[in-house]
């Protein structure tokens, strides 16, 4: 008889942690070993069970899951990880793939997509849903906003008029303008308020 694939799954939402035990009830192949409620319990946890594969939250307390994925794949290069997250943001899902991340799913796909997803990932494929591999390829094609700019934006999102960003960021005005012209372009958005909308689904800037 074939080993189960062993699973840790590390979530800091009691409800999502009983989602994904639900999702992968009934799966003889698949077996979940342990359970963890933040980035450093996970490290802590994948280095006690040595799991086949890990369901890793992108956003939890102690640093997040990408800060946690980096340290497990620093000691363990061959760590099969899946990332999961709320956010479709295609700077979350490039910046968890460029750490090491075999996959990238939304939270609203586990009962459909989990147990697939966690036997393609043990078999050594990686896998990007549609909709969020083209909203990688999209962004890619409209261009990525400097440091700057992602600052500028953070501050329009804080409420900061244009000459309140200047004054923050000691530039003249115009230079502002400017740089809120460039934002809009490259979102392609329609204002303000949609580059901020737009640059939160996208995971550019956060609301803290």
């Amino acid at each position: 008889m074939t080993q189960a694939i062993t699973v840790l799954a590390a979530d800091d939402h009691p409800l999502m942690r009983g989602g994904i035990e639900s999702a992968l009830a009934g799966a003889q192949d698949i077996e979940l070993i342990a359970l963890a409620e933040s980035g450093p319990e996970a490290v802590e946890k994948f280095q006690a069970h040595r799991p086949d594969v890990t369901l890793m939250d992108i956003q939890m307390p102690g640093g997040g899951g990408i800060d946690a994925l980096l340290k497990i794949r620093s000691e363990f290069p061959d760590a099969r990880i899946i990332m999961l997250t709320v956010s479709r943001g295609d700077v979350l899902a490039r910046r968890a793939i460029k750490a090491g991340a075999c996959s990238y799913l939304l939270k609203s796909m586990l009962q459909k997509e989990l147990k697939d997803t966690i036997r393609l990932v043990h078999s050594g494929k990686r896998y990007i849903p549609a909709q969020i591999a083209s909203e990688l390829a999209e962004s890619m094609l409209n261009g990525d906003l400097s440091a700057i700019e992602v600052e500028v934006l953070r501050l329009v999102a804080c409420g900061q008029t244009n000459k309140q960003i200047a004054r923050s960021m000691d530039a003249p005005e115009e230079t502002i303008k400017t740089r809120m012209k460039s934002i809009l372009s490259k979102l392609s958005a329609n204002d303000r308020a949609h580059a901020v909308t737009i640059a939160l689904r996208r995971g550019i800037i956060e609301l803290i």
